[in-house]
């Protein structure tokens, strides 16, 4: 495992990722919008599955981009049996090279930790957090994080 996640204040890296559908998604072109880049192991996990349908609630204050080494493949099947409309990123290959930017990628596992970073509408991550796999994430962290960066 990385042990240094990006730090706050630098500049988010930049990379391009397919969607469930397949869309490339590149982070630089989300630009003048806050984004909420979630990290998280595997798809149609337990932990994952509440996470993800309780941050569908930032969706109106800022770009909801998940990421996970699932293939789009599977996000696809998914994001359709929960309902899922915001972009589910694929970092199939190569395998985890997004994760391991962030510092989140757990090389014992193969897959990213559960890390999340905001960022202001400059591409500037402005808060983060990193909990262990199956560890989740406490929600009420996020609403106080976006509704201080402005």
């Amino acid at each position: 495992m990385n042990a240094h996640p990006v730090e706050v204040g630098a500049q988010a890296p930049d990379f391009e990722l397919r969607d469930q559908h397949g869309t490339p998604v590149r982070l630089s072109q989300l630009r003048g919008r806050k984004v909420v880049l979630v990290f998280y192991p595997l798809a149609f996990s337990g932990i994952c599955h509440g996470e993800l349908t309780a941050l569908r609630a930032f969706e109106a204050d800022a770009q909801l981009l998940t990421v996970s080494v699932d293939s789009l493949f599977s996000h696809r099947a998914w994001a359709d049996q929960e309902g899922f409309s915001f972009p589910l990123l694929s970092d199939f290959w190569p395998h985890g090279q997004v994760a391991r930017a962030y510092g989140v990628f757990d090389e014992a596992k193969g897959c990213a930790l559960r890390g999340t970073f905001i960022l202001d509408g400059e591409g500037v991550i402005r808060w983060s957090v990193v909990n262990p796999a199956g560890q989740a994430r406490d929600v009420a962290d996020y609403i106080k994080a976006l509704a201080d960066i402005s």
